[in-house]
């Protein structure tokens, strides 16, 4: 099996309660790797480009500002499957719903304050991956 990567988004809620290392932990023992990472306060116009998909939702405008209201990490993981691999270490969007030992499971505060932000598809990966990272930033 081939390796993929995939984006990370360690959200302003952990950023918060200084969990990214226990997130990472987590992370790691899944067998996925750091291989790029950096924190950032993002801005509400790079907010809503980054979520632009979602510009239609009701949520679009309360995410965006979710989002600029603390530190972001933004991390690129890399292994086997790396984007369904992830999706499963992260657990349900709704961490009332997601299963022990994932992410939104453990740390989670809300349905929005869930944590962690991770790629869809292996398309949605390359491009979100893009938008944070130069390709100089990425050691794999």
């Amino acid at each position: 099996m081939a390796l993929q990567r995939t984006l990370s988004i360690i959200k302003p809620d952990a950023t918060r309660r200084n969990i990214t290392g226990a997130i990472n932990a987590l992370i790691e023992r899944e067998g996925l790797r750091i291989i790029a990472q950096k924190r950032l306060l993002l801005t509400q116009k790079h907010a809503e480009k980054f979520y632009a998909v979602h510009a239609e939702r009701s949520f679009f405008n309360d995410l965006c500002s979710f989002m600029c209201s603390g530190p972001v990490v933004v991390q690129v993981l890399e292994g086997v499957n790396a984007v369904e691999q992830y999706r499963k270490v992260m657990g349900a969007t709704n961490p009332a719903n997601a299963d022990e030992g994932t992410i939104r499971k453990e740390f989670a505060e809300s349905i929005e304050a869930n944590s962690v932000h991770g790629s869809d598809s292996k398309e949605n990966a390359a491009i979100e991956i893009a938008f944070f990272f130069s390709d100089m930033e990425i050691v794999g």
